[in-house]
Parts: C-alpha cells; sequence; structure tokens
C-alpha cells in the first residue's frame, strides 16, 4: 500500500490522543451497521495500531488485523498479548500486490485507509473477493475536500461517486452519510467524514 515507508516510521508514536479520539468516533459509527455479529469474522483492513479493530473486537466471534506496515501490526500484536485475547490475529500483508485467497470474512472495515490506495477500484474489488455472501465492507474516509491537495493521498472522496464504482464491482444495498465534523481534521484543515456501508 502506499505511503507504508512512513507509517512504518511512526508506528511507535502514532497513538496520540486526537487519533485515539477519531478512532472511537470511527468505531462508534461502524458498530450502528454490525448486527448479530457473535458468531462472525471481521477484517479491520489496513489496521495502522488496531485503535479501530480494539474498539470493535467484543462485537465479534474473531478479528484478523491486516496491515502493510510490519511495524504498526508488531503495535498491534503487542496489544494482544496484553489484553489476553484469543479470538484475534494479526496478518502483514499487500492487497495491492496478492490476493487474499485463503481468508473470508463477514465483515471487513477500514478506516481512513481507502485515501492511502492509488487504485481505490482495484483493492475493492480485491476485498469483494474476501468477503462472504451478504457479508459487509464498512468504509470510514473523508469526504472531498478541494481545499486539500496531495501527491501521496486523495483529497477525500464524493460519496455517491463511490458508491457508483462499487456499484459496477458488485456490491449491494450501499448506504452512505456524513457523521462528523472537526477542525484541523485532515491534513491541518476543517473536514468532515463519512460512513459508507455495502454488502457483497
Amino acid at each position: 500500500m502506499a505511503n507504508t515507508d512512513k507509517f512504518e516510521m511512526i508506528a511507535t508514536i502514532y497513538d496520540t490522543p486526537e487519533r485515539i479520539r477519531i478512532a472511537k468516533v470511527s468505531s462508534d459509527a461502524i458498530r450502528e451497521y454490525v448486527a448479530d455479529a457473535a458468531g462472525k469474522q471481521a477484517i479491520d483492513f489496513g489496521c495502522g495500531t488496531g485503535l479501530v479493530g480494539m474498539n470493535l473486537i467484543n462485537e465479534f466471534h474473531s478479528m484478523l488485523f491486516l496491515d502493510t506496515s510490519p511495524n504498526m501490526i508488531q503495535q498491534v500484536k503487542q496489544k494482544i498479548a496484553n489484553a489476553r485475547l484469543q479470538h484475534a490475529d494479526t496478518l502483514c500483508f499487500d492487497m495491492e500486490k496478492e490476493s487474499l485467497a485463503d481468508v473470508k470474512a463477514d465483515y471487513i472495515f477500514m478506516a481512513q485507509v481507502l485515501l492511502h490506495i492509488p487504485d481505490v477500484a482495484f483493492v475493492l474489488t480485491r476485498l469483494f473477493d474476501v468477503l462472504k455472501d451478504e457479508g459487509h465492507l464498512l468504509i470510514v474516509d473523508f469526504d472531498k475536500n478541494e481545499a486539500i491537495t496531495s501527491d501521496i493521498v486523495h483529497n477525500g472522496f464524493h460519496q455517491a461517486e463511490l458508491a457508483e464504482i462499487m456499484a459496477g464491482i458488485g456490491y449491494k444495498q450501499i448506504q452512505s452519510k456524513t457523521f462528523y465534523h472537526g477542525r484541523n481534521l485532515f491534513m491541518g484543515q476543517d473536514a468532515s467524514m463519512f460512513i459508507l456501508d455495502a454488502r457483497k
């Protein structure tokens, strides 16, 4: 995934109070779309240090924390060990380079991950293949923000355009809404975040 080198460098100092707070906001938004998941498998895709997944882990039968950064995965492993979690696992993996042939999930969520992915449709297609039938992909990310210009990330997304891409892949029952506005939230700019829920 793009920007892995950057995340490798900041893994040990990633969990700032602001990031912890935004992860709580994001996981609360995701939880609204999670139903009857006690027997279900989940993937925290692009998990970073696992801030969002750790907030949601007790909703699911099991959770796989997946990221391209070995240092980020090491932080998650430490949290899993400290909490003595038996139903969590980690995988250092780059879905842009190879497919997850042996892994299936009922829920995949990705919080502020899509903006780091150059070929959005390609990765969303690979995630579609990982989902079980009727499984959910939950995306939390930034609404399109024209005040931001960057060579390394997307400057957010139009929800309708993203839904159109996903419908073309085969996702169904796509719904989304803006759920949070914050100051200096996205590269020093005021911004809003949306959540999108889609099913296979």
